[in-house]
């Protein structure tokens, strides 16, 4: 019985009573919760690797881009292994391996 008169006591007091509402209100029932919060974190990390995975597409791009404008072998090449492009004394035989 003196447990519960002191707990109750405790919550008589307007500061306390006030910062817990004021708690209980942003952790549930504000628009920028706690799962907000989580969610938007969860994405964040998403978006970063997603930024890391374009970055080094970009600059594999890059390289390949600074090849094919310095050799004329690799373009040839490049042609051959994308595009499918033959001389005309050759025959083309495709095999796709997936």
């Amino acid at each position: 019985m003196q447990n519960i008169k002191k707990i109750l006591s405790f919550f008589k007091n307007k500061y306390i009573l006030v910062i817990t509402a004021f708690v209980v209100w942003m952790l549930f029932f504000d628009d920028r919760n706690v799962g907000f919060m989580c969610s938007n974190n969860k994405k964040l990390q998403n978006l970063k690797e997603s930024q890391i995975t374009i970055q080094s597409n970009i600059d594999i791009t890059k390289k390949e881009l600074s090849l094919l404008t310095n050799s004329a072998l690799s373009v040839e090449k490049y042609a051959r292994e994308n595009f499918f492009m033959k001389k005309s004394n050759e025959e083309l035989f495709i095999t796709d391996i997936k």
